[in-house]
């Protein structure tokens, strides 16, 4: 140790105690070292604890989460915690979320602040932010331990629940740090829930920030405790990721990662991006296996997709969750055996946990809101729910009975198909495959709609543009987002094929057309298409199943008849509203994102060509029986 790094650490000793000095010293990295203390004498923290990955550390960490009271244990299991985040603090802050850019130069669609400006505002909410807390320093690992595919992250925070959440979420790396030292690349997270009020919530929200610095593969993240806004390697990390991605060449999604079964002993492997509240999760539930349920990292691998989930956990929607259509989850959320974080649900008199969706009715308690009881009503008269609509859970991914076996392959499992669903009633069929991967790209990914839900701040129930399901999410412009897919299409051997998913279909009179069950037959198909097994009907849009084939996997996979009826309203193409949706999709990037590269836009008016000429052929309204099936 040199005498600038011994300078370093006794300035740090201030704040830390001896063991966590040595615990630090360990790592051989002169900048991480560095950066701690620098934070440290801006945050004035009373102690730090650095966690290790031990035993011990990890339920020091869940131990004081709920001395703190920022986790309230339950009664039926000890290991099942609650934590409130308070009522203006129950989603992802999109308004307060930059990207810090130099000069405060523009992202198309993206959310920016001035690097400079930003930074100083940051320096005087961050100062002496921490006096009489504990701060806690993380080493994580985002990706399989030992993979080209990896990245890594050290987080700082001085909430316990952000880092239990994080030890549940992800592989604590602190030995890779120590191994590699200087040699090694990481992200970094600093975040402080501020000042707190009388109920333990962050009391300054209106100067929450969320910051992301691309500059320094950094984030910040203050005055608030939702673990979206919080969470380092949660969402915040995919924002460096799809930038790193983007410069070197490969992909950072906001996508699951399935495998599907099909004849003998096959297992094909999809990825999937949905919007917050649109099947995302039920969907990967209801896969053969699961490789992960929110995150990919997907490389080139000598000319194959191939793609690992950088979690081991899930943070989930918990709302709607129950024992008839979510089995898998509700026995992890039940067991007296699990380690399960709620947040936002209702946690009743006598200690149990209740969600929108157990079978047990909801009594007196305590909730986001404060103090709980049938017929509460909110300062505006109306009634106050007992859980939250994006209420949350959080456990290991290893609780899942199915989940893959090739979950810490260091080369990832092959990609055979991406699907992209949102919510739709009036417009996609249930399951269609696009024609090729510009096609899948342009008319499926890049052109994602969806009615938004409680999962952000905003009014929920408006239509919204959400490229990849990742708008949200990106550090880049969504055409450039889409130039970086066309680029690694290319460099492909074997291209994933593209389906575009919709469970959210009505009829006219406002009904859902198919069941949540549903989806195991449209995931069978895409796995046999995949194949080459089954063959398929061409319409203008893609291609969708062919009856008998569907007729034959819903006996064979859901027991149930599939009436000829109800296919031919599901598939039934719906060439003006189709129609109407390209016009939408042309108009936002050609209006706001200049950086679209022109095969988008040729692709897109080659779609509305064929939608044209359907159109004078068949009518608006076409249902599969019309269409030529050579």
């Amino acid at each position: 140790m040199d005498t600038y790094m011994d300078d370093m650490l006794t300035r740090l000793s201030r704040y830390a105690s001896r063991e966590s000095i040595e615990r630090i010293s360990r790592i051989n990295n002169r900048k991480l070292i560095e950066w701690i203390t620098e934070v440290a004498e801006l945050l004035e923290p009373s102690s730090i604890f650095v966690n290790t990955g031990t035993k011990e550390d990890l339920e020091y960490i869940r131990r004081r989460a709920i001395e703190k009271g920022e986790e309230i244990p339950s009664k039926y299991n000890p290991l099942h915690t609650v934590h409130f985040d308070g009522v203006f603090d129950l989603a992802r802050d999109r308004e307060n979320t930059r990207i810090l850019t130099v000069g405060g130069t523009s992202i198309s669609m993206i959310n920016t602040r001035d690097r400079e400006e930003g930074l100083r505002e940051l320096r005087e909410i961050y100062k002496g932010i921490m006096k009489g807390k504990e701060m806690y320093i993380g080493f994580y690992c985002f990706g399989p331990k030992d993979s080209s595919f990896t990245l890594y992250g050290v987080q700082v925070t001085d909430s316990a629940y952000v880092m239990h959440s994080e030890n549940i979420l992800y592989r604590v790396c602190y030995d890779v740090f120590v191994e590699k030292g200087e040699s090694l690349r990481y992200m970094r997270f600093l975040h402080s829930t501020g000042e707190l009020n009388e109920y333990g919530w962050s009391k300054n929200v209106s100067k929450r920030r969320i910051y992301v610095d691309l500059l320094e593969n950094m984030t910040y993240s203050v005055n608030t405790q939702y673990a979206g806004n919080t969470v380092g390697l949660k969402k915040l990390s995919l924002r460096l990721c799809v930038y790193q991605g983007y410069r070197e060449g490969w992909l950072c999604e906001h996508m699951f990662i399935v495998g599907v079964k099909g004849p003998g002993d096959r297992v094909s492997y999809f990825t999937g991006a949905f919007p917050a509240g649109c099947g995302k999760t039920s969907t990967a539930l209801i896969a053969d296996t699961v490789v992960g349920d929110d995150l990919a990292i997907i490389r080139n691998v000598n000319g194959e997709a191939r793609g690992v989930n950088p979690e081991v956990g899930m943070f989930g929607i918990i709302d709607g969750v129950n024992p008839v259509d979510d089995p898998e989850i509700y026995r992890i959320l039940t067991s007296r055996d699990t380690e399960v974080i709620f947040a936002n649900v209702l946690l009743t008199e006598d200690g149990e946990v209740w969600w929108n969706g157990k079978t047990s009715e909801p009594r007196k308690g305590i909730n986001y809101a404060g103090e709980w009881w049938l017929g509460k009503l909110d300062e505006k008269g109306k009634p106050v729910p007992p859980s939250h609509p994006n209420a949350r859970f959080t456990t290991s991914i290893f609780y899942l009975s199915k989940v893959d076996p090739r979950i810490n392959d260091p080369i990832g499992v092959p990609v055979h198909g991406m699907i992209f669903g949102g919510r739709d009633s009036d417009t996609w069929v249930p399951v269609e495959e696009a024609f090729n991967w510009v096609h899948g790209i342009v008319t499926k990914a890049a052109s994602l709609e969806s009615e938004r839900t409680t999962a952000v701040l905003g009014k929920a129930g408006e239509r919204e543009f959400n490229p990849f399901a990742i708008l949200d999410f990106l550090s880049i412009s969504p055409g450039d987002f889409i130039n970086l897919h066309f680029k690694f299409g290319e460099e492909l051997t074997r291209e994933p094929r593209i389906y575009g998913v919709n469970y959210f279909l009505r009829d006219d009179k406002g009904r859902y057309l198919t069941e949540k069950v549903d989806k195991r037959v449209w995931l069978k198909w895409m796995e046999l298409r995949a194949n080459n097994d089954v063959d398929a009907l061409e319409t203008p849009t893609g291609f969708i199943p062919l009856y008998d084939d569907l007729a034959e996997l819903f006996r064979r996979e859901l027991n149930k008849e599939f009436p000829v009826e109800l296919y031919e309203k599901l598939f039934t193409i719906r060439v003006g509203k189709h129609l109407e949706k390209a016009e939408r999709i042309y108009r936002i990037y050609y209006e706001k994102t200049p950086e679209t590269p022109r095969l988008f836009f040729d692709t897109l008016l080659e779609h509305k060509r064929r939608l044209k000429q359907a159109l004078d052929k068949y009518g608006s309204l076409i249902p599969p029986s019309k269409l030529d099936r050579r």
